[in-house]
């Protein structure tokens, strides 16, 4: 590991950069509860749903924020997001029960996703709003409501394959696994005329894994065609659910990303000293001296993101409409804009916190920190997601920078382009007896080297990468969660399946 340290410092907004700074507070739930461990700060994911309202209230626009519950599953999160007027995206039966038990009334939950029998006898039974993916599942719920006697189920349709004309080119949305092609509207829109008895269609959606903000804008402006095909059948269409997708941006600095990035291609082509083990790639490879494939990582510098996205994405003009902002359009139609955010509306809300149990320097030169934590205990990797921990001394602010590195390990000399106090590289490894336990696979820089007893700190791990992949293996215990909030200047906490947003319990007034 040789070369000036590639910082890559996460973005920090209150309460999450207030209660980095209150290690004591760190420390002691950690000796309390061990390590790996989750905190979630509830009261950010209410501030968030204010920030999208405010972004509907620009384009004078009514609807629904509906959060999508698979970017995590606290039960504080979602009791406090049941005080607020946003809605859930649930998207399997324990998710449902989980909304329905929070204190989310059926008005305010739409249910997507794969669905097993359980899952859409639920609910159809609780009257939730049903996101289908094509004409057979739209018969097999309307089967089911004519079966059990149930009113009608609101039903959006979810739409793919959206594609315009720009210049005489033919430009489409990717390729997705949910959701019926508009080329094949005509037989769902058969469909729902079919069984009217027993679904209502109350809109149309769609779902695209992308960052791409003109994807976005195609696909909206494709829903906004497909609703006047639902009025032509004599449907009285009202929402367009455009998904989520709006992504976060998880880095204080877009500059140390652009030479993080630039680095590594570099590292890979072998014109500089490699930056991650074993000269991992993410997805780029040399051959022949030319870099070949593609950059595997989430982009995690993103000026535009979350409310920004969204508000640009309604001021996009829709070619096909007469060059109207989508907003424009949203609203002369009196439609309600419904979206799914997940990671966006958790943005800011929790960290994860790891025991350092040794650090030790190879052969090599390299420093490896082994955490009490395992790869899917902060699955910062799988998901793409690139960003230094916080260290938290575990007794005061550690040593000078100059005494830091005086055993000769792991210090990488002056900070980003040379400026600044001393960084130390170091490896992260996890606690499962397996090579590729890494939680990273790069390099990553802290002002001095950690030592056991020690707390790394993963900001902004609430979406995805807190606890969507953690599992027990090796015996190894999966991390409890808490729920913490400010009051009176102190930090409080209870279990995370103890919070309700009730005092003294949260942070609410009853």
């Amino acid at each position: 590991m040789n070369g000036a340290p590639l910082h890559l410092e996460p973005h920090l907004e209150p309460p999450l950069a207030t209660v980095l700074r209150a290690p004591a507070f760190l420390h002691t739930l950690v000796d309390a509860l061990g390590s790996p461990l989750n905190v979630v700060l509830p009261d950010r994911i209410a501030a968030n749903v204010d920030r999208f309202r405010a972004v509907h209230g620009r384009h004078s626009l009514a609807g629904q924020v509906f959060f999508a519950h698979k970017a995590n599953r606290s039960r504080a999160l979602v009791r406090r997001l049941a005080a607020t007027d946003a809605g859930i995206d649930v998207a399997s039966l324990g998710e449902l029960q989980h909304a329905l038990g929070a204190g989310f009334t059926p008005d305010r939950i739409v249910a997507t996703g794969p669905k097993d029998p359980q899952f859409r006898w639920l609910a159809a039974r609780t009257g939730v709003t049903v996101s289908v993916d094509g004409e057979d599942e739209l018969t097999g719920l309307a089967a089911l409501v004519r079966r059990h006697g149930l009113p009608p189920v609101r039903v959006l349709l979810r739409l793919s394959g959206f594609e315009a004309a720009a210049s005489g080119i033919r430009v489409r949305s990717r390729q997705s696994r949910f959701g019926t092609s508009v080329t094949l509207l005509d037989g769902l829109l058969d469909a729902v005329e079919r069984h009217r008895d027993a679904v209502e269609p109350v809109g149309v959606g769609h779902h695209l894994d992308t960052t791409s903000l003109d994807e976005k804008a195609l696909a909206l402006e494709g829903a906004l065609h497909a609703m006047d095909a639902l009025r032509r059948r004599g449907c009285q269409p009202r929402a367009i659910d455009i998904g989520g997708g709006f992504g976060v941006n998880y880095l204080a600095d877009g500059a140390a990303w652009d030479r993080w990035t630039t680095a590594l291609t570099h590292a890979v082509l072998g014109s500089r000293p490699p930056l991650t083990w074993g000269g991992h790639g993410y997805g780029l490879r040399a051959e022949g001296g030319t870099l070949r494939g593609a950059l595997g990582l989430y982009p995690a510098h993103r000026p535009l993101a979350g409310p920004a996205y969204l508000d640009a994405l309604l001021a996009r003009p829709a070619a096909s409409l007469g060059g109207r902002p989508l907003g424009t359009l949203l609203l002369e139609n009196l439609y309600d804009l419904y979206s799914e955010p997940g990671r966006a509306l958790v943005d800011q809300c929790g960290l994860s916190l790891a025991r350092v149990l040794e650090v030790r320097t190879t052969a090599a030169g390299d420093r490896l920190v082994r955490l009490a934590m395992t790869a899917n205990d902060v699955s910062l990797e799988e998901h793409g997601v690139l960003m230094d921990p916080v260290l938290v001394p575990r007794d005061g602010p550690g040593p000078a920078a100059d005494d830091a590195g005086s055993d000769g390990a792991g210090s990488d000399g002056a900070g980003s382009d040379g400026a600044g106090p001393a960084a130390h590289g170091v490896y992260l490894t996890g606690s499962l007896c397996l090579e590729s336990d890494l939680i990273t696979r790069r390099a990553v820089f802290l002002p001095r080297p950690p030592r056991p007893g020690d707390l790394l700190a993963f900001a902004n791990t609430a979406g995805y990468c807190m606890d969507f992949s953690a599992t027990r293996a090796q015996a190894q215990p999966v991390a409890h969660k808490v729920a913490a909030w400010e009051e009176d200047g102190s930090w409080r906490w209870c279990l995370d399946e103890q919070y309700w947003p009730l005092t003294p319990s949260g942070g609410l007034t009853a």
